[in-house]
Formats: structure tokens, sequence, C-alpha cells
């Protein structure tokens, strides 16, 4: 009996994390691939200053403090649409990933940041 509470748990325990964040982390490597052979929304979710000093090619900005349902609708019409999340560092891709996953948001993927990563920008 322990033993089945214990697999319980630990399947709970494991379950949880992805069920509640709403979205799942990629590497550069991936997102590069989806980019090149998918459709897919680039977001970044950093400061427009930021976009303007260089941005993954076709991005679309989305600041991480000015998402709301009106504003994530603006660039995403469709909840289904898969996008592709980054922001400098990694921290507010987070953070906007979870926000948008809260807006329902279904088809989230989070790959860091723009600051390692290895492919073409643009300014």
């Amino acid at each position: 009996m322990k033993r089945w509470l214990s697999i319980l748990l630990l399947l709970l325990l494991c379950g949880c994390g992805a069920e509640t964040q709403g979205y799942r982390q990629i590497s550069q490597e991936e997102a590069k691939e989806w980019m090149d052979t998918r459709e897919a929304v680039v977001l970044d979710v950093r400061e427009q200053d930021e976009y303007d000093g260089g941005h993954i090619p076709g991005a679309v900005l989305l600041p991480v403090g000015t998402i709301t349902a009106e504003t994530a609708a603006a660039v995403i019409p469709e909840k289904d649409t898969v996008v592709l999340v980054y922001c400098r560092s990694g921290n507010r891709s987070k953070t906007a990933s979870a926000a948008l996953a809260e807006l329902g948001y279904t088809e989230l993927y989070e790959f860091g940041g723009i600051n390692t990563w290895p492919y073409e920008t643009e300014p």
C-alpha cells in the first residue's frame, strides 16, 4: 500500500509542473527548426528599444508588461496558434508564456533569450 501511495504521489508531482505552467520550454535549436519548417508566431516580449536594437527575423513585439487579452489577440488572434516566445535572457519569456497560457493560448513554446541566440538577427 505504501508503495502505491509513493508511486501515485510521484505521478502527481511530475504531472503538476507541466500542467500548471501551461507552456513547454524548448531549445533554441528546436525553435529555429520550427521557424524554418512550420508556421508559428515568433514573439519577442522585450521592450521596444531592445527590439529596435536587434531581434529575430519576423518576430513580433509584445512587451511582457503589456500582455492583456486585447493586446495578445491583436498579435495572436487564434489561441491554438503555435507561439515561440523569447526575451533577452529567458526570464521575461517564461513570465509572458505563463500569462498567455492563463489567457487560454495552448501552443506556447518558450526558448529563452536572444543573448544566446546563435542564429541571424535583424535591426
